[in-house]
């Protein structure tokens, strides 16, 4: 009797591994095109930018890959935050190092969107895709002439001249507005040297248009933004002709493939187990500031 329940207690936890085994094969073969051979890998970079770590663990992840010869970054996005911006450009050059990179713009790659697409190889665009707006601002809200009405008045002690520049208990003073000009103006050199550097332009053609501008995605390719119109499907086989990917390629949708094991394996599988099957995690990047 014992050894009977045993015996079906191995029984039941090899029938349940078997169909974990399956399941990532059928998985494998639908969504990767296959277990073995040459396949391109889509990575999303969706919402406003604000940390970048997640992104740049997926693409390292994929870039470790010796069966992933491409990867398409599918971006919708209106920008973020200056710092992480610059750190998924920097993610992207360093991928394209190892595999061939495409951009591919949905319904908006703009400012920090578009920075980060100029690290790849080569950027895709919808006709109507919206892009460009190269360019850097800081916003405040000066909230004295409210509070004098209701007979608020704000304080600030502070250690030096410049501390509480754009507090909203004061208008701004004029050397502040300079100082805050001077950065503006340094990052916005950054954003054109990057973009500059990435499309291979020169710096005085991206200066040209850097003045926040937005444009379609033909007019960005008129202006040397864009180097292609299409769709997410034209970005796919542009970069397994960069890869020398023979033939239809093979793609992977890393987050798919993710969230199917979950809706069928249940929401409380471990980390491991996922990561052990799928080989690649994908979060979304939290909203918050934008650039």
């Amino acid at each position: 009797m014992k050894g009977s329940i045993i015996k079906n207690i191995f029984a039941a936890l090899g029938a349940f591994f078997a169909a974990i085994i399956a399941l990532t094969l059928i998985l494998s073969l639908t969504l990767g095109g296959g277990i073995s051979g040459d396949k391109v890998a889509v990575v999303e970079l969706r919402g406003i930018i604000t940390d970048p770590a997640d992104f740049q663990k997926e693409l390292r992840e994929i870039t470790e890959r010796d069966d992933i010869k491409a990867v398409v970054v599918r971006i919708d996005s209106p920008g973020g935050a200056v710092g992480p911006s610059q750190e998924i450009y920097g993610e992207i050059k360093k991928a394209a190092r190892t595999k061939a990179v495409v951009a591919s713009m949905g319904a908006i790659a703009a400012s920090g969107g578009y920075y980060a697409a100029a690290g790849a190889d080569k950027i895709v665009a919808n006709p109507g895709t919206i892009t460009g707006s190269i360019g850097v601002l800081i916003e405040f809200v000066n909230a004295s002439e409210l509070l004098s009405k209701i007979g608020l008045k704000g304080y600030t002690v502070k250690s030096g001249r410049f501390k509480d520049t754009g507090s909203p208990f004061r208008k701004m003073e004029p050397d502040e507005e300079a100082l805050l000009q001077d950065v503006i103006n340094d990052v916005k050199g950054q954003f054109i040297r990057d973009v500059a550097d990435g499309r291979k332009m020169k710096a005085e053609d991206v200066e040209r248009i850097a003045d926040g501008r937005i444009f379609t995605g033909a007019q960005a390719k008129a202006k040397g933004l864009v180097d292609e119109l299409g769709g997410l499907a034209d970005a796919i086989d542009l970069s397994a002709r960069l890869a020398g990917i023979e033939g239809k390629p093979r793609v992977i949708y890393p987050e798919r493939r993710l969230g199917l094991l979950k809706t069928v394996l249940g929401e409380s599988m471990p980390d491991n187990i996922t990561e052990l099957f799928s080989g690649v995690r994908i979060s979304y990047l939290a909203p918050g500031l934008r650039r």
